[in-house]
C-alpha cells in the first residue's frame, strides 16, 4: 500500500538529510556503505541517491578496487559547488565574509573595514551584501551572520554587544525579509567552536569547549555536534569569570574579568604600562618582560580552565589565542590547571592549544550547511 501523509514525507525528507550529511562528511562513498552506516534498506538509500544525482547534487565515480572478491561497489559523491554557503562575521569596525563549497573549501573571501555603531546603517549593508551573494552564487543555500554579543538564534536577536554597543536588535527581521536564501544568525565565537570541533576531529558523542582570545575572550560548549546556548544564550561567557576581584573594570561593568587580564587589548596595554612602546609586535626586545607577563596570563587562564573542566567536564578543551605561540603560556596554563581541577578530571580532558586561528566566517558557513541537514521531528 502506497504511504500517504506527513509522516512518511517528513521520514523521506529526513533520510535525505542523512544521505547528504553522510556524503559530506565521507565525502566519497558506496550505496552498500552508506545503507549499512544509517541502517538504511538499500533500495531506500539507492532511491535516494538516484534523486539526488538526477537533481545534480551528487555523482558516480569509478568503482572501488577491494581484495574481496564479489561485485565491486560503484563510488558516489557530493558535488561541493552545488550545495553553497556564505558565513559574514561582524566585530567592531570590520565585517569578514566567505563563500565556502559544501565540503568547506573557500570560494570567497572579503573583509573590510565600516562603521558598526549604528544598527540601522550596518544592517542595511549587510543585506546589499546578502542579495549581491544571491545573484552571484545561484547555488547558495543560506547565509549565517555572526555578531560579537548575547545573541538568541532562535529569534535572531541580539540581545546585547558591548563590542558594537548594540541593545536589543531584531536582526533576523531586519534582514530575512529582503533576502531571497534562509538567514542564520549567531555569536561569532559560538560559530568557530563548531568549527574547531570539524576540524580536531573531535568526538561527536562527548562534549568539547572553545575558548577564543580576542578583542574579547569568549567561549562554547559543544555537545553531540551541537552548540549548547543556556537558557539565556550566555553558555560559555568564559571571558567574564571573575578572576581577580580587585582587577580593573570589565566592559560589562564588573571587575577583574577574565578577558581584562588576557584579551589581546589587555596584553598590549599591560606591556604598553611595562615600557613604554612595547607591544606584542615588538615583543623580541623585551623578552624579560614579557616571559614574566605570559606566565601570569597563562595562570589566569589555566584558572579558568580547571573551572571549566569541574563544571562542564568536557573531553576536550580548545585554547584558539595569539598567546599559544608563546611557551611560558602555554606551560603557564598547564601548571595552573592542574592547581585548579581535580588530577582525575584533568587526566580525562585534552588541552589543545592551537596554532592557526579559526575563522569564523567559515564555521557561519559550516552552521548553515548543518542547520540545512538537521532531522525534522516526526
Amino acid at each position: 500500500m502506497k504511504e500517504t501523509g506527513k509522516g512518511p514525507a517528513i521520514l523521506r525528507i529526513n533520510n535525505e538529510k542523512r544521505v547528504i550529511a553522510a556524503l559530506r562528511h565521507q565525502q566519497l562513498t558506496s550505496r552498500q556503505d552508506l545503507s549499512r552506516q544509517l541502517r538504511l534498506s538499500k533500495n531506500t538509500v539507492s532511491l535516494i541517491v538516484d534523486d539526488l544525482i538526477a537533481a545534480g547534487l551528487v555523482e558516480e565515480r569509478e568503482p572501488f578496487s577491494s581484495s574481496v572478491a564479489g561485485r565491486r561497489k560503484i563510488g558516489i559523491a557530493l558535488r561541493p559547488e552545488r550545495r553553497l554557503s556564505a558565513g559574514i562575521m561582524v566585530e567592531r569596525q570590520r565585517v569578514h565574509l566567505r563563500v565556502c563549497d559544501a565540503f568547506s573549501q573557500v570560494l570567497e573571501e572579503r573583509t573590510w573595514q565600516t562603521e558598526t555603531a549604528d544598527p540601522a546603517r550596518l544592517l542595511a549593508e549587510l543585506v546589499r551584501h546578502c542579495q549581491q551573494l544571491t545573484r552571484d552564487y545561484p547555488a547558495l543555500i543560506g547565509i549565517a551572520l555572526g555578531f560579537p554579543g548575547i545573541i538568541d538564534p532562535q529569534r535572531g536577536w541580539m540581545h546585547h554587544s558591548s563590542h558594537l554597543g548594540w541593545q536589543d536588535a531584531d536582526l533576523f527581521s531586519s534582514l530575512q525579509p529582503q533576502v531571497s536564501v534562509p538567514l542564520l544568525i549567531m555569536n561569532n565565537v559560538k560559530a568557530a567552536a563548531l568549527l574547531s570541533a570539524r576540524q580536531l576531529k573531535c568526538d561527536p558523542t562527548d562534549s568539547n569547549f572553545y575558548l577564543r582570545i580576542g578583542e574579547g575572550v569568549g567561549g562554547a560548549l559543544v555537545k553531540d555536534g551541537e552548540i549548547y546556548t543556556g537558557s539565556s544564550w550566555t553558555a560559555g561567557e568564559v571571558g567574564h569569570l571573575v578572576i581577580d576581584p580587585h582587577g580593573i573594570r570589565c566592559s560589562c561593568g564588573r571587575r577583574g574579568c577574565l578577558e581584562t587580564l588576557i584579551s589581546q587589548p589587555a596584553i598590549q596595554q599591560q606591556l604598553a604600562v611595562k615600557a613604554p612602546g612595547l607591544s606584542w609586535e615588538n615583543r623580541a626586545s623585551a623578552p624579560d618582560i614579557v616571559n614574566a607577563l605570559m606566565a601570569t596570563a597563562g595562570t589566569h587562564l589555566g584558572h579558568a580552565l580547571g573551572q571549566i573542566m569541574l563544571l562542564l567536564n568536557p573531553g576536550d578543551i580548545v585554547i584558539d589565542g595569539p598567546w599559544n605561540h608563546h611557551e611560558g603560556f602555554v606551560a603557564a596554563v598547564r601548571h595552573s590547571a592542574k592547581q585548579s581541577a581535580l588530577d582525575f578530571t584533568l587526566q580525562r580532558t585534552r588541552l589543545h592549544f592551537i596554532e592557526q586561528h579559526v575563522d569564523p566566517a567559515n564555521g557561519l558557513a559550516l552552521a548553515v550547511l548543518e542547520q540545512h541537514e538537521r532531522v525534522d521531528p516526526l
